[in-house]
């Protein structure tokens, strides 16, 4: 086994590390809030380790590629996955988005002139 073989099962067992970490902790936190922080390395720290896993291991070739590719998307859409999620939540939780509560403006104008 060379080096670079060794390195990547390494990179591997860590991105299943933290994928297991991270369920423990979306199993133990109680609102999505507080859930939604454990989320976060399993699903960006993981597909990272993954993808340095996969470059190490079949060096620059086009699976190499793919994954880089499947790497940005995840990188790219995280953010807006997760603020939706949030939003998604506090609408549930309070009937609006915003700040001041349903049909309240930021401010606590109701956003009509």
């Amino acid at each position: 086994m060379m080096i670079r073989d060794i390195a990547a099962d390494v990179l591997l067992g860590l991105a299943a590390a933290i994928v297991i970490i991270s369920s423990v902790g979306l199993l133990v936190m109680r609102d999505v809030y507080q859930k939604l922080h454990f989320a976060g390395p399993a699903a960006l720290v993981s597909p990272a380790a993954v993808t340095l896993a996969v470059w190490l291991h079949a060096g620059n070739t086009a699976t190499t590629l793919a994954a880089m590719l499947a790497l940005l998307l995840v990188v790219i859409a995280g953010p807006f996955l997760s603020h939706a999620t949030i939003r998604a939540a506090r609408i549930r939780d309070t009937g609006d988005w915003r700040p001041g509560g349903a049909g309240q403006a930021p401010g606590g104008g109701t956003g009509r002139s």
